[in-house]
């Protein structure tokens, strides 16, 4: 019997409203995870696994002369104990960069061939050398205590800028300099004569530090291996499971399908579990030697050392302008530090993504990037929260309002005045890329008016009054995500009456499940809580590029878009059979087919299950699952502007936000509730960037900052309230009109909040400071700039 027509267009209809695109829904997945019912990594056990134990150098830099493994090979209960000699012998591949990046000259970038265990030389203080495995954790631990590694000391380098320099100790004979990429990007000749004519030129050096991830779950891995299939099966925490299986097979040296990776919760990646490690090869080779599965969770003090980075960079920037302020050209020189190996995206974000996104939200007419990638002695370099956005709109804020210092112009001014018009839109940016929406003024004055800057000089007399120092600062940033790229959206209808979405993205702590559930819902108007939806498992999603770059919700729903027209399409034929009618004259709307100009229908989740227990004659469809990839959906252009107003206590250099906005133009926005908790994410972040964190080693390569008692990390009573306003300008370039958010709370925050203290500090005579702005920095700024007053 079919539905009844008008009920079901009214249940439709009310469900829409409540789940539909723009509604703030609760995340599905909230009460298992804040009920502690989340199954992660380390959660996963199976019947017999054995545990492994990672033995690293405890020296930055040496040659190995051997590796003594027969006492540990000898102790209770160890089953195994493998270095490097016996991983080579296994016949596999070097982690590498598949990046086609090219030096100034067009060579290839140069590859440092990263063994899972490497046989000559260590190069960073936790460098993997061998491995141990035990029926238990405390015993493999003993064991790897017990092998004895014979390390000659060679001179270390961690400095990337010091690691270019004549005579520095040399991380690979091959490598020359240890310069891996001398990036070029601009017209070296047009940007000379823009700086020749200009009226003022501004000249900034800027430390962007080099952050530790420390996720919420540290990297773990599960791994087995089944002799008969030969497959290997691994779960591990990662960004999307398609790509990450790809690598792993060929750096295993096997076809795809023989290497089966799960993922199932991931407390937080930023970009750093995004990437092949040692430790996953280790214990998959073991697995496969042993016959029985194994085990490795990483513990926090390693994560420090074996964990990828992100940021560390040391550049010169020098912005061009014309009299009046107008920006005539910019330039970024300098080094970045991609740590002892080059593996995954490492060199993207130091050079490649500041070109990209250097341009912002201004009219540039010009633009140079010129970075040397270079190899130290230290933990590896990889993607972090923004991977290069961030760096790019920090090192443009912090010059804007440096300009205008110098020049006399007032900071807001500067930036009416070179904003790119909305009449101007689309806009060909200097780094060949089309902005194709945006209305930058508009975003720049609606958030100008929500952080009350007007009011700004009353709080500030009120704060000097209680001996504070005060100060604000206006921020805009626009970000280029991730480039253009394949996504899978594949619909499933369940005997069970669920319907299941396959994506090629991943969640790891960004919410997919609902939003992607609303936009489903909003296409087909099936039931929003029979939606489920399946990222983690290689062996059903066969193609995708994971989450990263602000790029899920854009390349997923497009994804998600087109495969609903496919399902409306077969839908539309089989009901047309069903219903007894010519399939033109078939219409769809609200989760229901009708025959055009009747009142005769059937609801898509009754033709789903009609299709399932029916044999269908030939040409009409047998159901509505679809299989789908979309092709190239292309980068977006997500821009805001943040504004915070900091105090400053100038008897010990504390730093307090006090007051933090910021309007946020993320094209259509799914979901304004997860939109929200992303850019209080993201700001957090970029506090802990801007006022607390650096990753620090001594003369001799060792890592200073090796937990959580030497690396600082925001707490709760250091993040503001925030308030947030939207000015969406819908993207043209995919079905929604998103844009992505993930990356913005980073992009946003860290020049307003590094801006606004130099503000709080410029009557004191402090006119520069680098991230981070600890108390003791801030405080010896101060005393350094009264008595540069003094002395003046």
């Amino acid at each position: 019997m079919l539905d009844h027509p008008s009920r079901v267009s009214s249940d439709n209809d009310i469900a829409l409203q409540k789940f539909g695109v723009g509604q703030p829904v609760r995340r599905k997945e909230d009460d298992t995870l804040v009920r502690g019912k989340g199954t992660y990594t380390d959660d996963i056990s199976l019947p017999g696994q054995a545990y492994a134990w990672i033995v690293r150098s405890t020296h930055a830099h040496g040659i190995i002369k051997g590796i003594d493994v027969e006492a540990a090979r000898a102790m209770p209960g160890v089953l195994g104990v493998w270095t490097g000699k016996d991983l080579a012998a296994a016949g596999y591949n070097p982690f590498t960069v598949g990046l086609p990046m090219k030096n100034r000259d067009g060579s290839p970038l140069l590859q440092t061939n990263r063994l899972p265990l490497m046989t000559d030389k260590v190069r960073f203080v936790g460098d993997p050398v061998a491995f141990v495995v035990a029926e238990t954790l405390a015993q493999a631990r003993d064991a790897g205590e017990a092998v004895v590694v014979d390390i000659e000391p060679l001179p270390s380098v961690t400095s990337a800028e010091d690691a270019a320099k004549p005579g520095a100790p040399l991380l690979y004979d091959h490598i020359p300099s240890n310069v891996v990429l001398d990036y070029h990007a601009g017209d070296d000749a047009a940007l000379d004569a823009a700086f020749a004519r200009a009226a003022h030129v501004t000249r900034l050096d800027i430390v962007n530090t080099r952050l530790a991830v420390v996720a919420m779950e540290p990297r773990a891995a599960l791994a087995s291996y089944d002799k008969k299939s030969q497959r290997f099966t691994i779960e591990i925490p990662t960004q999307g499971v398609a790509g990450n299986r790809t690598s792993l097979a060929k750096t295993l040296n096997v076809p795809n399908d023989k290497v089966h990776l799960r993922t199932h919760h991931v407390g937080g990646s930023f970009g750093m579990k995004n990437a092949n490690y040692p430790e996953y090869i280790c214990i998959l080779h073991a697995a496969r030697e042993l016959g029985r599965a194994v085990k490795w969770t990483d513990e926090r003090s390693t994560s420090f050392l074996s964990d990828s980075h992100g940021r560390a960079q040391d550049v010169h920037c020098e912005l061009a302008l014309a009299a009046d302020g107008a920006f005539l050209g910019v330039r970024v020189r300098g080094f970045g530090n991609l740590g002892a190996y080059i593996t995954g995206v490492a060199p993207l974000p130091l050079s490649l993504n500041i070109a990209k996104n250097i341009n912002s939200v201004y009219r540039m007419p010009l633009i140079g990037v010129d970075i040397k990638c270079v190899l130290t002695n230290t933990t590896l370099m990889g993607a972090y929260r923004g991977a290069g956005r961030p760096e790019a709109n920090y090192f443009m804020e912090r010059l804007i309002d440096r300009a205008a210092e110098e020049m006399g112009i007032d900071r807001l001014a500067m930036r009416k005045r070179n904003f790119i018009k909305p009449a101007q839109i689309p806009y060909a940016a200097a780094n060949g890329l089309t902005y194709d929406s945006g209305d930058f003024p508009g975003v720049f004055s609606k958030a100008v008016e929500q952080a009350d800057v007007a009011g700004f000089a009353k709080r500030r007399k009120e704060s000097r009054k209680r001996g504070k120092l005060r100060g604000i600062a206006v921020g805009s940033y626009l970000e280029i995500t991730a480039p253009p790229s394949a996504e899978l959206g594949k619909i499933v209808f369940e005997a069970d009456g669920t319907v299941r979405l396959i994506t090629g993205t991943l969640d790891y702590g960004q919410g997919h499940a609902t939003p992607f559930a609303q936009v489903l819902a909003a296409q087909l108007g099936v039931p929003f809580d029979a939606i489920k939806l399946t990222q983690g498992d290689s062996d059903i999603v066969h193609t995708g590029n994971g989450t990263g770059g602000s790029r899920s919700i854009t390349a997923s729903g497009a994804a998600i878009v087109a495969s609903s027209r496919l399902v409306i399409e077969k839908g539309k034929r089989a009901a047309a059979h069903v219903l007894e009618a010519s399939e033109g004259d078939m219409e769809f709307a609200n989760g229901r087919f009708t025959i055009a100009g009747t009142d005769r229908g059937i609801g898509i989740m009754e033709l789903a299950a009609k299709l399932r227990n029916s044999k269908m004659p030939e040409g009409v469809p047998s159901s509505l699952d679809v299989d789908h990839t979309v092709q190239g959906v292309p980068s977006t252009f997500p821009n805001g502007c943040h504004v915070a107003e900091v105090e400053v206590d100038p008897d010990t250099g504390n730093v307090q936000i006090v007051r933090y906005s910021g309007v946020n133009d993320f094209g259509t926005v799914v979901n304004p509730m997860i939109v929200a908790g992303q850019i209080h994410g993201g700001v957090a972040q970029g506090i802990g960037q801007a006022l607390m964190e650096c990753v620090t080693y001594d003369d001799n390569g060792q890592p200073v900052t090796g937990s959580f008692m030497d690396y600082a990390l925001p707490r709760a009573g250091d993040i503001p309230s925030m308030t947030l306003g939207s000015h969406p300008s819908p993207a043209t370039s995919n079905p929604l009109g998103t844009k992505g958010c993930g990356e913005a709370g980073c992009a946003g925050s860290l020049a307003t909040i590094v801006n606004a203290v130099l503000d709080a500090l410029s009557d004191e005579g402090v006119t520069s400071i680098d991230m981070p702005l600890t108390s003791e920095k801030v405080w010896r700024a101060i005393q350094d700039g009264r008595k540069a007053k003094k002395s003046a």
